[in-house]
């Protein structure tokens, strides 16, 4: 096998495992660790995989920037509104029950599909859900306190904290902008990520929607492992790290 077959080769290992250790691969391919990280080395100068310590991972971990919620209620909608609907019939409510609402485009979308007539209580810390939901009659909404993060219309800091750590709710819906086996759930903004860890705790059963964009990302803080998540709803197959890694935690996963 010549370097250009090897390096394929590791390109796809990366795809099919997650993660590949410069260790293993140096035996898998009977040459030196030195060869082995040349090859790293130049796949992470062409974008085919990202080179970390030890080894390497696909090149999708790398994060993208955050954007504003105006513009991600644009991107894969279709998807988007097949996790959410998808999540509503496996979330389960009951009459009167309660329910919290991250922010979030593809919770948005859950939002709008929760079914009429159950009296539900629905707190949320987004200004765009509240909105949405605010109107109906058959719904008791309340909105989280705090200063609103413009590019999200979420709602941060000590006032949406305070307000967490003094309820107990039947479930919490959950974006996140990225999920990894290694790093969890995670979200690039400090204040929304403690508001998000703060959800989590207050809820009997977690429940995260997340598409395939997020799948493979990692952002600058983690809010939640993946034992914390109950149930997970994405709309494409798994790599086989990140799905096995759930199914040791008891995570359910469903695929739209």
């Amino acid at each position: 096998m010549n370097a250009e077959q090897r390096q394929q080769d590791i390109v796809d290992a990366v795809a099919r495992e997650g993660r590949v250790a410069v260790a293993d691969l140096a035996a898998r391919y009977g040459v030196t660790v030195e060869t082995i990280r040349r090859d790293l080395t130049a796949l992470d100068r062409t974008g085919a995989v990202r080179k970390v310590h030890g080894g390497a991972v696909p090149a999708t971990v790398l994060a993208l920037p955050e954007t504003a919620v105006a513009e991600r209620e644009l991107l894969g909608a279709s998807a988007k509104q097949a996790i959410a609907a998808a999540a509503i019939g496996a979330l389960a409510l009951r009459p009167g029950g309660s329910i919290l609402l991250d922010a979030g485009t593809t919770v948005g979308c859950l939002a709008r599909l929760l079914p009429e007539g159950l009296g539900l209580r629905v707190i949320t810390d987004s200004v765009l859900t509240a909105a949405v939901l605010a109107g109906r009659g058959d719904l008791t909404v309340r909105m989280l306190g705090g200063q609103v993060r413009g590019i999200t219309q979420a709602a941060v800091g000590p006032e949406a904290l305070d307000a967490l750590a003094r309820l107990r709710v039947g479930v919490a819906v959950m974006g996140t902008n990225g999920l990894t086996a290694e790093h969890g759930l995670s979200t690039p903004d400090p204040d929304e990520a403690a508001v998000k860890r703060a959800m989590v705790r207050a809820a009997g059963r977690v429940v995260v929607l997340a598409d395939a964009t997020k799948i493979g990302q990692e952002h600058l803080v983690s809010f939640a492992d993946l034992d914390d998540v109950d149930l997970l709803v994405t709309d494409a197959a798994l790599p086989t790290p990140l799905a096995a890694q759930l199914a040791d935690t008891g995570t359910e996963v469903l695929i739209a």
